[in-house]
């Protein structure tokens, strides 16, 4: 009977383990968004990510649109900490079904930066 549990323990945490590295591994889509980046931190109690919203603005005046986005990388998140309130294009990569928190709060992974030529966004 123990020796079964055991077994069936192995199994699941093998499942749950393979499942977890498939997800990480294949994207579901990718791509780029633009606009300003107007909050970014290091969050976590446990399991430290880094965390953060892009303000994604199509004309002056209108409501921006917030995305929601984690970056694994900490070289990247040097270079989005260095660019907060500029115009930058984030390039990032969509995982879904990640079955724990540790790897970030989004399905949205940064993976790269561009700075937009536009001119900082005015402070409010």
């Amino acid at each position: 009977m123990k020796r079964t549990l055991l077994i069936g323990l192995v199994i699941t945490i093998l499942a749950v383990a393979g499942f977890t590295v498939f997800t990480l591994t294949y994207n579901y889509a990718d791509g780029e968004r633009a606009g300003y980046v107007q909050k970014f931190s290091r969050k976590g109690w446990i399991c430290k990510t880094w965390e953060g919203e892009m303000a994604m603005v199509t004309m002056p005046g209108t409501v921006a649109e917030k995305f929601y986005f984690t970056v694994p990388d900490d070289e990247v998140a040097a270079k989005i900490n260095s660019s907060v309130g500029k115009r930058v294009s984030l390039h990032y990569e969509e995982h879904k079904w990640i079955p724990i928190s540790c790897f970030g709060e989004t399905g949205y992974f940064v993976t790269g930066l561009r700075e937009s030529a536009a001119e900082p966004m005015p402070a409010q």
